[in-house]
């Protein structure tokens, strides 16, 4: 397995190794000794898993959730094509405001991680975009929070040629500044404290 490490500190890019015959394929997205050689830690308690059909077009995001208890992802493609975009939205990191993006396949068949406290947003390139997740937290309503996808402050370069679709509550979503003026973003080191604690938690 290939890794890469983005420009947002804790988000990683995997490629896995495809095993291929007459029958089909076979491969693993994720890895546990792998990601913890790259991350230093295992990846958290796995509390729920969800995945998104999308139509051609379709953007999803930029979403994070409050800190506490705040949200790990790992996310993958298994239907379509996306392109994938990290956006560090933790009040207080070196990175804050700065983003990242890979393109997920089932061709590639690249994974990301997307660690708590950091936003996430996709567009789907294709009909029938489906991305799966692994997730540390329940879903729920109450915790989760966006930013206005097309915010010209982070300026993320959409791909050509789409009619970009977005739900009523992204394009009611603040700004990244309106919502730190808010107070609604995570905190920097709550973010990681919390990171830390869900390994400890995994591991007694």
């Amino acid at each position: 397995m290939q890794v890469r490490q983005l420009k947002i500190e804790g988000a990683y890019e995997f490629t896995p190794q495809v095993f291929e015959d007459a029958r089909g394929v076979f491969l693993s997205p994720y890895q546990e000794d792998v990601f913890t050689e790259a991350v230093g830690r295992p990846l958290y308690p796995v509390v729920q898993s969800s995945y998104s059909v999308s139509k051609r077009g379709v953007v999803r995001g930029i979403h994070f959730t409050a800190v506490p208890p705040g949200m790990g992802k790992y996310a993958y493609c298994t239907r379509g094509k996306a392109v994938d975009y990290i956006i560090d939205t933790r009040v207080g990191s070196p990175t804050f405001g700065m983003w990242d993006s890979v393109e997920l396949d089932p061709q590639n068949r690249r994974s990301v991680h997307i660690p708590i406290g950091v936003g996430h947003l996709f567009v789907a390139l294709e009909d029938d975009t489906t991305i799966s997740y692994l997730l540390s937290t329940g879903y729920e309503p109450q915790r989760e929070h966006a930013i206005h996808p097309l915010d010209p402050e982070i300026a993320l370069p959409y791909p050509e040629g789409l009619d970009l679709l977005l739900s009523d509550r992204d394009r009611a979503a603040p700004t990244l500044a309106e919502a730190k003026e808010l107070g609604i973003l995570p905190d920097y080191a709550d973010s990681l404290r919390l990171e830390a604690r869900s390994t400890t938690a995994r591991s007694s």
